[in-house]
């Protein structure tokens, strides 16, 4: 089967022949339809993510397909069933062997392309604003990168929640994806004076920040007392030092948040979370954004749009 792997990160990933896996017990094989793409998988590629697999390994965090065939001791899943995986890594390949419990049920209606990049998206933007920020309806929420994978769907589920957003993010073709997703205030992350206009819209309560780096002084000075900063990402390049002092001036929590992580201490929380996010695509109230479906042959050019930051929602490779 074609793989994109990384054989060591001193190396360009490359789209290769490999052996198909096998599965073993309490696992699924999976036929893979599609796989989205996440900055972690940069981030991984250059071995500077959190959780790396051994190598050689596939990237693709998050995937969706068809059971193609199941292992001993899977009660809950048959072969033809569709699914989307938060695998961690192995998505961008044709097939997969993946633990039963990391399969998702889809609705019927949900595109394969869309099931591929809902996990990650959905799943950080809902457990952080709704656990780790306890975002109330009528607060004021503020998302940096407002126009990526992640962070329009922080804007969709605040929104949701009932609160007041306020989208930032870079030039007005992504500002307009965000005011379309339901954002209520825009502003350019390029303003001269960006601490001065996030203040004249009232500051934040909460901050969803994907972007980090020159972001989050002039974000975190724009927060009102007792604001919560989520700590989404990196995408800016540059790991801000927080002075530790200033969060006392208005009683300000900074928090971090991995999505995945709760894989290791509370993966109930998660399924929870996705769980509840399926059942609302399924009712209508969600609208996922995929910008760009592009094949598996041209999944280096994927990654360059990822990387550059030239894409509005998220980028999906058809397998």
């Amino acid at each position: 089967m074609r793989a994109y792997q990384i054989s060591a990160f001193d190396r360009t990933p490359a789209l290769i022949e490999v052996d198909a896996p096998l599965i073993g017990a309490g696992e699924v094989m999976v036929k893979i339809a599609a796989c989205g793409l996440n900055f972690a998988d940069l981030l991984m590629a250059n071995g500077k993510y959190q959780d790396i697999p051994p190598l050689p390994a596939t990237l693709g965090l998050e995937l969706a397909g068809t059971v193609a065939s199941i292992g001993p001791g899977v009660a809950n899943l048959s072969p033809g069933e569709r699914v989307a995986v938060y695998a961690g890594s192995g998505g961008l390949a044709e097939f997969g062997a993946f633990p039963a419990s990391r399969c998702v049920k889809i609705p019927d209606a949900m595109p394969m392309e869309e099931a591929a990049g809902f996990q990650i998206a959905y799943g950080t933007s809902h457990l952080a604003l709704e656990r780790s920020a306890r975002l109330q309806p009528g607060e004021t929420l503020l998302v940096t990168g407002a126009a990526g994978g992640v962070g329009l769907t922080a804007v969709e589920i605040g929104k949701l929640m009932g609160a007041r957003v306020i989208a930032c993010a870079r030039g007005p073709e992504k500002l307009e994806a965000a005011r379309a997703a339901g954002a209520d205030e825009l502003i350019d992350s390029e303003h001269p004076d960006l601490r001065g206009a996030l203040k004249d819209l009232g500051g934040a309560d909460v901050v969803y920040d994907t972007i980090g780096g020159p972001l989050f002084t002039p974000c975190f000075r724009a927060c009102r007392p007792e604001a919560r900063y989520l700590l989404i990402g990196f995408a800016g390049g540059e790991v801000q030092q927080i002075p530790a002092n200033h969060l006392l001036v208005k009683n300000v929590s900074v928090i971090g948040f991995y999505w995945g992580g709760y894989l290791k201490f509370d993966e109930a929380a998660l399924t929870g979370s996705l769980e509840t996010l399926m059942r609302w695509y399924g009712e209508g109230r969600l609208k996922p954004h995929v910008s760009h479906v592009m094949p598996l042959d041209r999944v280096e050019e994927a990654m360059a749009l990822l990387r550059e930051r030239k894409s509005t929602g998220k980028i999906v490779i058809s397998i």
